[in-house]
């Protein structure tokens, strides 16, 4: 057992399960000693492609509000964890049509982000926004349409620029 996991055991009184559990929402791989049962045999499951889009739409909102608040920083952060999300999404799909549909817009809210530009932010940020939803059309999804946030959902996190 990794010694995180091991003093969290020991001093939280954490089942073996939910040690593993905590392990692989970590990235840690579990160990066979930190498994029980049938579980011992069997790798932690892959997320689905509909958990890897409910995380691309939170760093997608994410991203709105760090750009319009001018946190590019976390802004940049945002957009490496989405060019990610994408790619992982593009190899479960298989071909290119995710990369045809963002890379693009991707790349040019890099460069917005990188010379601090918000018209060009919003822009870059439209542009995703639409190749998300030409994607989803693509694939028959066309029912979940993607925009512009209306509203901050994190109250705990701020999107000012740091100090």
């Amino acid at each position: 057992m990794r010694p995180i996991l091991a003093v969290c055991v020991v001093a939280g009184g954490l089942s073996a399960t939910f040690a593993a559990s905590l392990a692989a929402s970590l990235g840690l791989a579990p160990t066979a000693s930190a498994q029980t049962g049938a579980d011992a045999a069997s790798e932690p499951a892959a997320p689905s492609i509909s958990d890897i889009m409910a995380q691309q739409q939170r760093r997608h909102i994410k991203l709105w509000f760090a750009g319009r608040g001018g946190n590019w920083p976390l802004a940049d952060y945002e957009i490496d964890a989405l060019k990610g999300g994408f790619e992982d999404v593009n190899n479960l799909l298989g071909g290119d049509t995710v990369k045809n549909a963002v890379e693009a817009p991707i790349a040019a809210l890099a460069k917005a982000i990188e010379a601090k530009d918000r018209a060009a932010f919003t822009s870059a940020y439209d542009k995703l926004t639409a190749g998300c939803n030409s994607c989803h059309h693509t694939l028959d999804h066309a029912f979940i349409v993607i925009q512009r946030p209306t509203m901050l959902p994190y109250s705990d996190q701020s999107f000012a620029p740091p100090k």
